[in-house]
């Protein structure tokens, strides 16, 4: 347990992961929590950043903050992403060493996986094979927050250690009707087709290729587990070279369940239709958590009722996201 007087950065604060760590933290009322909007703190400016955290005098760091996007925004910027990724996670990891700030927490991303690596995706499984091309500049810049926590690890002995989560879901979430990704565009399709009295939604692809999914809540959850991991617990569970740890379910579903679920979760009293001439994409795409297990923590929120909470909170948020 974390005492009160000690101060927490959550870096990204706004963002969907961002946001549920913090209520994770406030939750437990352990210590201050410091957060600064982007008008605040431009994380891309090194200057700034190094001041920041000379003047803060900050115990710890999640490393939430990230530029994200959908399949579109990778391919239509893929400079943008791996420039501001990098230098974001160089900015704050750097200044926090300078800091002499001992903990840290970077999230990365199941895409620092090859596109096509052994399922369930086991940690052992990074680096040894080409990623997907169409995230790739994004991934190479997650690889590399794990290799700089790793090297700072090993040049200064600092604690920075790196948690990658599988495909999440929750409040906060993206539901833009364009690049949203696949479990907010579901819920946001079939809410306006009820509204509209729409017999028949259609769906891409097969409906056959399996995926992962977690609740963000449980995300924020095994980021402060594994944050507050006794040094010698984690260290004898990952390994100099090897250091980050999956999250996720361990449990994936296919994706006319998922469908099929969410249509439940809204009410959606019409036909689904697949069509099979859209892409697939990845016949699979499982994380293996067995490391996280034997560290002591799993998830909670099954998958119906994580879509519940999120159709609530898109329901109460609405407005928020018209175009």
């Amino acid at each position: 347990m974390l005492s009160q007087d000690r101060k927490i950065f959550v870096a990204g604060h706004l963002g969907m992961v961002g946001s549920a760590i913090v209520r994770q933290l406030e939750a437990g009322r352990c210590a201050e929590i410091i957060t600064r909007t982007r008008n605040d703190l431009d994380l891309t400016n090194q200057q700034a950043v190094i001041d920041f955290f000379q003047s803060e005098k900050i115990d710890q760091v999640y490393l939430a903050a990230a530029k994200v996007g959908g399949i579109v925004a990778n391919n239509r910027y893929p400079a943008d992403f791996i420039y501001e990724n990098l230098i974001i996670q160089c900015n704050i990891i750097n200044s926090a060493h300078l800091a002499n700030i001992q903990q840290l927490l970077f999230l990365g991303s199941s895409c620092i996986y090859p596109k096509f690596a052994d399922q369930p995706m086991k940690e052992s499984a990074l680096l040894t094979g080409t990623l997907e091309e169409t995230n790739e500049p994004y991934a190479v810049a997650k690889i590399a927050g794990i290799k700089l926590c790793e090297s700072y690890n090993r040049q200064y002995s600092r604690d920075y250690r790196s948690v990658m989560p599988t495909n999440l879901y929750g409040p906060g979430d993206n539901f833009h009707p364009e690049n949203s990704h696949v479990i907010p565009a579901l819920l946001r399709r079939f809410h306006e087709a009820k509204l509209r009295g729409d017999k028949t939604v259609v769906a891409w692809g097969s409906g056959k290729v399996l995926r992962e999914f977690l609740y963000v809540d449980d995300m924020a959850a095994a980021s402060v587990y594994v944050m507050n991991l006794d040094k010698p617990t984690y260290d004898e569970n990952t390994q100099a070279m090897l250091s980050h740890i999956n999250v996720g379910t361990g449990v994936d579903c296919t994706i006319k369940d998922l469908v099929e679920t969410v249509a439940k979760v809204v009410g959606y009293k019409g036909k689904v239709k697949f069509d099979s001439t859209k892409p697939d994409g990845a016949p699979r795409k499982l994380m293996n958590v067995e490391r996280l297990k034997t560290l002591g923590w799993e998830y909670s929120v099954d998958l119906e009722l994580g879509l519940s909470k999120a159709y609530h909170w898109f329901l109460q948020n609405q407005d928020t996201f018209r175009e």
